[in-house]
């Protein structure tokens, strides 16, 4: 039997795994969505093609490949079918390889009503929630409340509907405020969910499935799967910086829970992370710059949310939280992202510990929103472009110094090196 590959992210999100995914899916069979739903957003280029995906799998271009959508994910129908017709636009056939999960739970109207008016009542507390509703959707699949994929086809679905759809306005009323209060996508919740129905009805006519069942017997028949992760570990439900966090699970073991397979199938584990670190939306951020070279780095990386079009934040790169992500997650590589976004800068530095209370530690404390001091340690920079480098040796040596510093600290090989957001501009090493 074969063991599933695992993909995911390091930092808070948006460390580019959908091109990471996208480069390595012609050496696997499948590719499957794990956690996460439409907040995700993550981007493929290649040959001068640009696109965002949201809860599809980034391996959906290539049309030889199966692409999964499991038990762990959230799907909003209208925001997926917007997403299919995106890909068929494009010359795409997403409804040919696509396969869904019956136990995928749905994200209604209401849960993105819910999603505003809880974000609105947080005030200065917000979370910096995308509003698509996913707090509140697992909140409902966890009181055992919500409706699955599978749900769609029961007679008494319209019941079902109305009345959680019923109980989610209850509950923005007991938050003092009307359902007239908040739009969706600039839309009256009458307006959307017309919308929302219909997308739901064309849904049930896609490849829908017991994935749990399809997975582990593609592992009984030695196929190779790649599990993708979506968000960051940073962000994972348990280990993130709570309560700043995302709702499902990010790490490794969501791959079990949120696919249906064993622990001991888990093979390589690729850790995502950018060369530096950025965060959207609220919640601490030990190393975040405040000054003109954090605009510099957000500036160069073209930091801007994919699916919420957010300014992100960005800081030098955060090795006590690497190395605590990489140790929840059993990180096997480490692949290492945006890289050449660096290459005007004349120096580049490393967080290598915390300083809290005057006392120095590699490790996270219990919130991140303790009053931490960075400690970094510098490094030269190496001033040159490196898009076109395509061997690792061929990169400046200031360069492999940073890369072989983070592979010291981290007791990890960096296996891949992105040098621009191109498929093509990727080093492989070992």
């Amino acid at each position: 039997m074969n063991n599933i590959d695992v993909l995911l992210g390091l930092q808070w999100g948006d460390e580019g795994k959908g091109k990471v995914v996208d480069y390595l899916t012609p050496q696997y069979d499948i590719i499957a969505r794990f956690n996460g739903g439409p907040n995700a957003g993550h981007t493929l280029e290649f040959n001068g093609f640009k696109h965002v995906l949201r809860t599809i799998p980034s391996g959906i271009c290539h049309k030889d490949k199966i692409n999964i959508i499991g038990n762990g994910v959230l799907i909003e129908a209208n925001i997926f079918m917007d997403e299919i017709k995106g890909l068929e636009d494009k010359g795409f056939a997403p409804k040919d390889n696509l396969f869904i999960s019956r136990k995928a739970h749905l994200i209604l109207p209401t849960h993105r009503l819910m999603d505003a008016a809880n974000e609105k009542a947080k005030g200065d507390r917000k979370i910096g929630s995308t509003l698509k509703g996913i707090g509140p959707a697992y909140t409902d699949k966890i009181a055992r409340t919500g409706l699955r994929i599978g749900d769609l086809f029961a007679q008494d679905f319209q019941t079902k509907y109305e009345n959680i759809k019923n109980s989610h306005i209850r509950a923005v009323k007991s938050l003092g405020y009307s359902v007239d209060e908040f739009k969706i996508e600039d839309k009256t919740l009458e307006q959307y969910e017309k919308l929302w129905l219909d997308a739901a009805q064309q849904l049930k006519q896609l490849h829908i499935i017991d994935t749990e069942y399809y997975v582990n017997e593609a592992l009984r028949q030695g196929k190779k799967i790649l599990a993708e992760g979506a968000q960051g570990t940073m962000l994972d439900i348990d280990f993130g910086s709570y309560p700043f966090v995302t709702s499902s699970s990010t790490v490794t073991a969501g791959v079990c829970s949120g696919l249906g397979v064993a622990p001991q199938n888990i093979g390589r584990v690729f850790g995502i992370a950018k060369a530096y670190c950025t965060r959207v939306g609220q919640g601490p951020f030990p190393t975040e710059l405040f000054d003109q070279t954090g605009d510099m780095l957000c500036e160069q990386g073209h930091e801007f949310g994919s699916v919420t079009g957010r300014k992100r934040r960005c800081g030098w790169l955060d090795m006590p939280a690497l190395k605590y992500a990489s140790m929840i997650d059993g990180v096997t590589d480490i692949m290492l992202m945006k890289i050449d976004v660096m290459d005007n800068f004349e120096t580049v530095k490393i967080c290598t510990e915390y300083e809290i209370d005057g006392n120095k530690t590699e490790k996270l404390p219990f919130s991140l929103e303790e009053k931490i001091t960075p400690v970094f340690k510098e490094y030269k920079g190496w001033m040159q472009n490196v898009k076109s480098v395509k061997r690792f040796e061929d990169l400046p040596v200031n360069m492999q110094d940073y890369i072989r510093a983070i592979e010291q600290m981290t007791q990890l090989p960096v296996t891949m090196v992105s040098v621009s957001p191109d498929r093509e501009d990727t080093i492989i090493r070992n």
